[in-house]
């Protein structure tokens, strides 16, 4: 049942990230002088991107099969590639995942001065790409999107990056870039493989007949080319790079979102268009989604500076993800979906809290030139102390409810993966708490932690955002497992149909 309608004329998918559109058009013509103007436009379209978002949520029917809200229009008859999107119970909660984090964002980057103009239009030209993977139902636009979501990454880090900055923008672009030409060298095989030539998803997937031995050679191209966005090792190194140069929204965004467009096309292009070629890689790449689940944790657990220790805790977290994708049951797909909204969530908060609140503030993340902040910024220590939390599994927040079904569905399909990736969760539970007790609880060494600016109100209310989404879910996660199970099954199906 859904709790509101929609008139079916409105394009609600369409409007959702043309709201990402439209600022860049109306900021390009105010003055860059306008400093104030710029971030409103940027951080109201923001939430109305959010609003929107949470209009398809909460009008999507989960008792209905297949795709909603479609929008059909021929683009390139020729070529059989169309205007097409659509929605189901796997890319709602990620819609509401991109329009909570780039709201958050938005907030977090009202500390911006140089360059105001651009670095708001590129922001919001990555959200735009994003809005647009998740909602796309053609491959060639959901391409389209894919690479105007990461191409601003290189110019966001590179001119308002911190620490190794060009390193990192041109580290991660060529990682990501190698990547795009893994999965183009997929899509096209997907493409003239079928005989339909067509990039329709859904039409394709209701009629896989490529030979078993094509799917075989051309999955892992596919599935290789996204999982590079996805962190998996060992591709994963551009990650924590990029986390750490890269300005907090960008942060938040990059592990938030970004790394999702991986493990989500995946999920929708790989595993549900090639099947055959799914059984025959997942176990091997099962066997590697282990080392990004157990080597993150315990690279994260010897980082100093607090940033890096985030990126290496993503890049196990999203381990967690890809072997459950591994797994391919339906309550390890789910699983994989939930996680990605759960971390997505607790990593943009952890980034608000380190990147903006804290290093804004003292001018440095390294753990051992911190300390008693718990005394001078008590909400930040909150605020931190949740994510932390939700990173560890603990009840009652999004993370344990992610984990939790991500090691049911793993289980069911390796048992003995399954309980190696169980070390993970105490080495979390050990840096995150060293992290809590050094950051905020530890004794002040340093005179001029004492004295600290107080958080403004974007920074407590980004914040209390995603704090109350990462409670939220912990109390009902049904509000997004019972859509996800719905949206999973029919590849969870597809997988069972040739033996997986």
């Amino acid at each position: 049942m859904n709790m509101l309608t929609l008139p079916p004329t409105i394009p609600i998918l369409s409007l959702i990230w043309l709201s990402m559109v439209l600022p860049v058009a109306l900021i390009a013509v105010v003055p860059a002088s306008r400093a104030t103007l710029i971030r409103v436009i940027g951080t109201g379209f923001a939430l109305l991107s959010l609003v929107l978002s949470v209009l398809v949520f909460l009008a999507y029917d989960q008792g209905q099969s297949g795709f909603q809200f479609v929008e059909q229009l021929a683009w390139i008859p020729q070529l059989g590639i169309a205007y097409y999107l659509g929605v189901d119970g796997i890319t709602v909660p990620l819609l509401l995942l991109n329009g909570l984090v780039i709201f958050t964002g938005a907030l977090m980057s009202w500390n911006i001065a140089q360059r105001i103009k651009e670095y708001w239009i590129l922001l919001l030209l990555l959200t735009a790409g994003v809005y647009g993977v998740f909602v796309a139902l053609d491959l060639f636009l959901l391409f389209v999107f894919y690479e105007l979501a990461v191409l601003p990454m290189y110019l966001l880090i590179g001119v308002w990056g911190s620490t190794r900055r060009e390193y990192g923008a041109m580290k991660l672009t060529l990682f990501l870039m190698a990547g795009s030409a893994l999965a183009l060298i997929g899509m096209l095989a997907i493409y003239f493989g079928s005989g339909l030539r067509t990039f329709d998803i859904p039409r394709l997937a209701a009629n896989v007949n490529f030979e078993q031995q094509y799917q075989v050679l051309f999955f892992l191209p596919l599935f290789i080319g996204f999982a590079v966005l996805a962190g998996m090792f060992p591709f994963h190194t551009w990650s924590p790079t990029g986390h750490v140069a890269a300005p907090t929204a960008v942060s938040m965004l990059h592990a938030g979102v970004l790394m999702k467009l991986g493990a989500y096309a995946c999920l929708r292009i790989a595993l549900w268009l090639m099947p055959h070629g799914a059984a025959e890689w997942l176990p091997a790449i099962a066997i590697l989604t282990i080392f990004n689940v157990v080597y993150g944790a315990t690279i994260a657990m010897v980082q100093r500076d607090a940033k890096f220790m985030i990126g290496y805790s993503s890049v196990s977290h999203m381990g967690l993800v890809m072997m459950a994708l591994a797994a391919g049951t339906q309550i390890a797909l789910t699983g994989a979906v939930l996680q990605m909204f759960a971390h997505g969530i607790m990593t943009a908060l952890f980034f608000s809290v380190v990147g903006r609140m804290v290093y804004e503030r003292t001018h440095t993340r390294q753990l051992g030139e911190l300390g008693g902040l718990g005394r001078v910024m008590p909400f930040a220590a909150v605020m931190f102390i949740i994510a932390g939390l939700s990173g560890m599994g603990m009840p009652g927040l999004a993370g344990f409810w992610a984990e939790f079904t991500i090691f049911i569905g793993v289980w069911e399909r390796y048992p003995l993966l399954a309980i190696i990736a169980v070390i993970s969760i105490p080495v979390t539970a050990a840096y995150v708490l060293h992290a809590i007790y050094r950051v905020f609880y530890a004794d002040v060494d340093s005179p001029h932690l004492h004295d600290l600016p107080p958080l403004t109100w974007q920074e407590i209310t980004g914040a209390l955002i995603l704090a109350a989404v990462l409670i939220g879910v912990g109390f009902a996660p049904g509000i997004l497992t019972d859509m996800i199970a719905a949206g999973v099954r029919p590849i969870a199906q597809q997988l069972q149909g040739v033996g997986w």
